[in-house]
Parts: structure tokens; C-alpha cells; sequence
């Protein structure tokens, strides 16, 4: 088999910065820390209904008992009738993406 040894030079606009992966996750979580999630922002992530998210993520027991305050976790289930949903940004955002095949597969 032959080789053959290219130097490639690429030139990047001005406006863009080039960081490697694992750089670019830890700003991605940065720019959520110490952010709460309503069930409205949680909607808009997944582009389901209150509804659908009730009844396939936060009320199933497999993730309920991960997921609520009360047993370690980082949703907050209101208790009384008006009171709001609370869910941790980052660690609601690392659960969806941990658990995506069991979530909509």
C-alpha cells in the first residue's frame, strides 16, 4: 500500500475559535450551572408536552426514584396544586442525555 504525505493549511475566519472537545463540554455546562429549569424550559428542550413528560419520564418509577429531591435527586415534584416544577439544568440536561434510548427508544 502507498502513501502519500499531504501539509494541508486551513485558514479559519477571524470570528471563529478552534477548542478541543472536552474544552468545549465543560463551557457547555459553565453556561448552565446554577440555572433551574421550568416544566415550560423543559418543553422547549425536548419538544414534548407537559403532558408526555409526566408520563414518560418524571412518574415512572425507574426514574422518579432518580430523579426526585426527596431521594436524592435533583427534580423538584410540587407538592400542592400550584405550586412549580423545578429541575436542575445541568443534571436534568446529563439525565436526558444518559438516558435517551430508555426515554424515547
Amino acid at each position: 500500500m502507498q502513501h502519500i504525505q499531504v501539509n494541508l493549511t486551513v485558514q479559519v475566519p477571524e470570528n471563529y475559535v478552534l477548542i478541543n472537545k472536552v474544552e468545549f463540554e465543560e463551557l457547555q455546562q459553565e453556561k448552565l450551572s446554577g440555572i433551574y429549569w421550568t416544566m415550560k424550559d423543559l418543553e422547549q428542550r425536548i419538544n414534548k408536552k407537559h403532558e408526555w413528560i409526566k408520563a414518560n419520564i418524571l412518574y415512572p418509577s425507574k426514574f422518579r426514584k432518580i430523579l426526585d429531591v426527596k431521594k436524592g435527586g435533583f427534580v423538584y415534584y410540587p407538592e400542592v396544586t400550584g405550586e412549580k416544577w423545578t429541575f436542575h439544568a445541568v443534571k436534568m440536561a446529563k439525565f436526558l442525555d444518559d438516558n435517551f434510548y430508555s426515554i424515547f427508544g
